[in-house]
């Protein structure tokens, strides 16, 4: 099972520049300014698409000096299609030079499920930056002028103005007794049902995936990533991270760092790596191997619910039940 993860971290990454840092290179890349020819000052967005393999993940770097350009905010979204995923990325930006301006160069951070990591390098568009002054005033060759300082008017009395903003106050009162009157009324919120516990949540998911049979259909792959998306919400919410969005590599290290009790690490750790080739280098299993994977599963509910059920003696002065911090937690549907 090593050599196939060897031999896909070694096609994913080309090179390597200083310090051993991998150079990745995407299925394909394109970048374009919307709109490609702006006004001084006028906002438009720089946005790049990356097509890349679906086990890598790419982190923009913020460029630091940017010159004549600003950078008002950056947007990130990622489509996962069946054997591969687009990232694009959209930064909203200024320009406060005249003429053709180079966009900046940008750096990528890459990182694959088989914690390979390194970088990957673009070459900054071009745009085209106009005055503000419309194109008549420019043959005119009338100047472009700096923002005039505010000139005193002089006001003969203050009545006026007092007028108007006792009018202004009448008319924010009216509109908040207005607002009062229509605001609706408070209605008794219906009773939510409890939630069911995590463990017989997690039985449920994988009865379901058992019943549906996906290795007697000879879909490996889709019986694979289902399997993973069961196990990791469990073990999030179970111990408290977003397993959902983690690497394989950053969901080990956290679990490796956690207490817990009644898990066993070492066979989490092999179906790990196992999963992912087959999900990412399409390596071949067999229906009683996925047996064998769900049986896993099974397992580690059952052993992880009786550990986490089991009494722990505890120092004094401290709590029998400490609050656990559920924030960022996907919990398992």
């Amino acid at each position: 099972m090593i050599a196939p993860a060897l031999a896909l971290a070694a096609a994913l990454a080309l090179g390597a520049a200083d310090g051993g840092t991998a150079v990745f290179r995407p299925l394909d890349f394109r970048h374009h300014a919307v709109p490609e020819k702006v006004r001084l000052g006028d906002p438009f967005v720089y946005e790049l698409q990356i097509t890349h393999p679906q086990d890598q993940r790419y982190e923009l770097r913020v460029p630091r000096d940017l010159g004549d350009l600003e950078l008002a905010g950056q947007e990130r979204s990622r489509a996962d299609a069946a054997d591969r995923a687009v990232t694009t990325f959209r930064l909203r930006m200024a320009a406060f030079q005249l003429g053709k301006q180079k966009l900046p160069d940008l750096t990528f951070d890459v990182v694959a499920t088989d914690a390979t990591s390194g970088t990957f390098q673009t070459q900054g568009a071009e745009i085209e930056v106009a005055s503000t002054l419309s194109d008549e005033a420019v043959q005119n060759g009338e100047p472009l002028y700096d923002i005039r300082p505010p000139d005193e008017v002089p006001v003969r009395t203050y009545r006026l103005l007092w007028a108007l903003a006792a009018l202004a106050v009448a008319a924010a009162l009216g509109y908040a007794a207005y607002r009062w009157l229509r605001r609706p009324r408070a209605s008794v919120p219906a009773k939510a049902a409890p939630q069911e516990p995590l463990e017989v949540r997690a039985r449920k998911a994988l009865d379901e995936l058992r019943a549906q049979d996906l290795p007697g259909q000879g879909l490996y792959r889709e019986f694979h990533f289902r399997l993973s998306e069961v196990l990791r919400g469990y073990l999030g919410e179970r111990y408290g991270f977003d397993a959902l969005e983690s690497t394989a590599p950053e969901l080990l290290e956290r679990l490796r760092r956690l207490r817990t009790p009644g898990l066993d690490y070492g066979e989490v750790e092999r179906h790990v790596h196992e999963s992912d080739l087959i999900k990412f280098a399409r390596a071949r299993t067999t229906p009683d191997a996925c047996k064998r994977e769900l049986e896993l599963a099974y397992r580690l509910v059952e052993a992880t619910t009786a550990a986490a059920m089991e009494p722990t003696t505890l120092p004094p002065n401290l709590p029998t039940n400490p609050p656990r911090t559920r924030d960022g937690v996907r919990p398992l549907p």
